[in-house]
């Protein structure tokens, strides 16, 4: 009986062993994989949050006979409220311009993706357009 089993154990067996191997080779992968996908990620939400706060700043910046600095008000506010997934936005600042004879304002937000992998940054940069409200004659 003992003869028998140990003859299963040692010939029928040659595989075993394998699945830690396996894992440990594929494991890098898995989380090399997996970093780069919250990363990525982390970008697009530093984009939508640079953009959002770009658009703010243009709404505020174009309503009738707003201040000078309301875009950049307003801008900043948004990105103060957002979070960190936009770093670095606080050197250059928003900036809002009044273009084309005071009828058109654009707003730029600039800064840097949250870095999830050390040593890994992605400048981010979202520019809004909009039209200034001004009292118009027919």
């Amino acid at each position: 009986m003992v003869t028998a089993t140990r003859r299963r154990l040692v010939g029928g067996d040659r595989e075993r062993g394998a699945n830690p191997v396996e894992l440990a080779v594929m494991m890098p992968l898995i989380l090399v994989l997996l970093f780069a996908s919250i990363q990525i990620a982390a970008v697009f939400l530093a984009r939508s949050t640079a953009l959002n706060a770009a658009q703010s700043g243009v709404n505020a910046q174009r309503t009738y006979q707003a201040g000078g600095g309301a875009g950049v008000n307003s801008a900043t506010g948004f990105l103060n409220a957002a979070g960190g997934w936009l770093v670095g936005w606080e050197t250059p600042g928003p900036t809002c311009v009044v273009i084309n004879d005071d009828t058109e304002v654009t707003c730029t937000v600039s800064g840097r993706s949250l870095s999830v992998v050390p040593g890994v940054d992605f400048a981010v940069q979202q520019t809004a357009h909009g039209t200034v409200e001004r009292v118009t004659t027919p």
